[in-house]
């Protein structure tokens, strides 16, 4: 019988929270934006007075609860460990990490990848960031339909937001970013890896008859 949490699975999401918080860190330190929740709260940590992490804690909320009613419960708890893991240890490494001169390619393609790889880490061992995330991976699971396409969907209506806060080339090379971090949960993450971490698990039956 599978153990509810396995040192595989601790590994993993501790992997995946650090490396999509030093995204958020790299992103938010050049004034960038990314997509879905996260660029949400990155969008009004600039134009509010509250930081990302109360603000990404906050809109996570409603997604929580759905993952708890529409997903198992093992799914819904360790999102909320992921959500309120990148939440605290962005706002950590903002403290301790601090640059002097960040250009904007850099910002966005570290940001991008490091946001990218941890998605993909957290995703393989059933859980999301929160957010549009948990949508989905629901619709890819009902329809095929790639979660990171359905994001960068999503992401089209942040950026038309962000248009009227950021300049145009922060608002390019968020783009830029984002586009990363959405390509590397598409060429690196399927819907039956969830929970297991490990490729081609739910065909490997299949492929081995």
């Amino acid at each position: 019988m599978k153990t509810p949490v396995s040192v595989f699975d601790l590994q993993g999401m501790a992997f995946g929270i650090g490396m999509a918080s030093l995204g958020v860190v790299f992103l938010k330190a050049a004034g960038l934006v990314t997509g879905q929740t996260a660029g949400i709260a990155l969008l009004l940590s600039y134009v509010l007075p509250y930081s990302f992490g109360p603000i990404f804690f906050t809109l996570g909320i409603p997604f929580l609860v759905l993952a708890w009613l529409k997903r198992s419960r093992t799914f819904a708890i360790r999102t909320v460990v992921a959500v309120a893991g990148i939440s605290a240890l962005s706002q950590y490494l903002a403290t301790i990490l601090k640059f002097e001169d960040l250009s904007l390619a850099v910002a966005a393609i570290a940001g991008g990848a490091c946001s990218g790889v941890g998605l993909v880490a957290i995703f393989r061992h059933n859980a999301s960031a929160g957010g549009m995330t948990i949508v989905g991976i629901m619709i890819e699971q009902k329809t095929g339909f790639k979660a990171g396409w359905f994001q960068l969907a999503v992401d089209a209506l942040v950026f038309l937001a962000a248009a009227f806060v950021l300049s145009p080339a922060q608002l390019g090379y968020s783009f830029l970013g984002a586009l990363i971090t959405n390509m590397a949960i598409v060429w690196n993450f399927d819907v039956e890896q969830s929970g297991t971490g490990r490729p081609g698990y739910g065909r490997s039956s299949k492929k081995d008859a």
